[in-house]
């Protein structure tokens, strides 16, 4: 349930005052199993933004318990770094319950949820990957916002290889109002400045693991996103696509709440 929602609910006299304290207590955990997990239940009440399971290394039966678990209570999960040999077993098991999938593009993410079609607020985000390899993490970020009620544009492989390919993009993107630029890129990571340098809007640079030699692994695309001159860029984690979704989505929804108080 969104916090907006639980609002109403009080509002509208269907629930006590005692019961909305409940909900948005900063003690409600919900425990899976013998220490499987303590799950963060009223995370979205607080921040707007939902659980996020991050299912490497976890034992694949102990992830299907933590997604029920989660759906109890919330509308919405999103599982991350999901392994491969698990991606198949658990898109047949989420289906046998009847819940609506979604599982990015060349990703090892997965969006889950009880409800099928989606309310999303006023402003979107850009999303940009440098090249083809780096859409997986651009999905995971794409996905991260859409289950915090977050349209994305998005724009894949337009690296500064082929650096006409940014322009139409961008004008597109600030033509229709998108209040941050997430962009997604290995090898040396320069897409992000040369990005950042152009617009209006915060810019989230996304370091991927994608290249080899010499600062591979994501360490130079690293390395030079902090090293930017363009002014208006944060960085995220290697691979860290949830991290800049959700910090994305966040700038956005926080312009469409402003919007409905003036």
């Amino acid at each position: 349930m969104e916090f907006e929602e639980l609002l109403t609910q009080y509002n509208n006299g269907n629930i006590s005052i005692n019961e909305l304290k409940r909900k948005v207590t900063f003690s409600y955990i919900c425990n899976v199993g013998k220490n499987i997990a303590k799950l963060d239940i009223n995370r979205n009440y607080r921040k707007g933004i939902p659980e996020v399971i991050y299912a490497a290394n976890k034992d694949y039966l102990d992830i299907e318990k933590i997604i029920l678990n989660i759906l109890k209570k919330n509308k919405k999960v999103v599982v991350s770094k999901v392994k491969k040999e698990h991606i198949k077993k658990l898109i047949n098991f989420v289906k046998k319950k009847n819940l609506y999938v979604e599982i990015g593009r060349n990703s090892s993410t997965i969006f889950l949820s009880n409800i099928t079609k989606f309310k999303y607020y006023d402003y979107k985000i850009g999303i940009i990957s440098g090249g083809t390899s780096d859409i997986g993490i651009a999905e995971e970020a794409r996905l991260m916002a859409k289950a915090m009620n977050c349209d994305s544009i998005i724009s894949y492989d337009i690296g500064i290889a082929g650096i006409h390919r940014i322009f139409p993009t961008l004008e597109k993107m600030i033509s229709e109002n998108v209040q941050a630029i997430v962009v997604v890129a290995g090898m040396e990571g320069a897409l992000a400045s040369l990005v950042c340098s152009l617009v209006n809007v915060p810019v989230i640079g996304v370091p991927t693991s994608v290249g080899y030699g010499f600062g591979s692994n994501g360490i130079a695309a690293l390395s030079s996103m902090l090293q930017s001159c363009a002014l208006g860029l944060t960085v995220v984690n290697i691979d860290n696509g949830i991290g800049a979704g959700s910090f994305a989505a966040l700038l956005a929804n926080r312009m469409s709440s402003l919007k409905k108080t003036n």
